[in-house]
């Protein structure tokens, strides 16, 4: 069942705030990835490459723990544990640009390779813990 962030939780989403994945391996171990977020109002969203192991991850089991620390305060963070409910190459590559331009100031996300295909994430918060309200 899906939760509803507050409002300070959205806007640390919505921030220059790294997060860090939490995904499942294969053999029941846990991988853990810092990555770039984002919200949309009602889903967090990631975007990574296609070959990527948190990725294929995701895509065997959609369980995922999504950990954003506030960078003006490292002590006000939020954990967010939910499912992945898409994983799609539309949009991908217009939404790693829009990241690049929060986390990096430019239009454009720089770090493309030829034969990567990016894919967009969306996570579904089923709960949440942490220190900001």
């Amino acid at each position: 069942m899906s939760v509803k962030l507050s409002d300070a939780q959205q806007k640390l989403l919505h921030e220059k705030n790294f997060a860090s994945l939490g995904t499942i391996n294969r053999d029941g171990s846990l991988q853990i990835t810092p990555v770039w977020v984002d919200y949309d109002g009602s889903d967090v969203l990631i975007n990574t490459e296609e070959k990527r192991l948190k990725t294929r991850n995701m895509k065997r089991d959609g369980r995922v723990s999504v950990s954003v620390l506030d960078m003006s305060n490292p002590y006000q963070y939020l954990e967010i544990r939910g499912r992945v409910t898409k994983i799609t190459t539309d949009g991908a590559s217009d939404e790693i640009d829009r990241f690049a331009k929060k986390y990096l100031g430019q239009d454009k996300y720089p770090y493309h390779q030829p034969g990567d295909v990016r894919v967009s994430v969306r996570i579904e918060p089923e709960r949440l813990s942490g220190n900001i309200g």
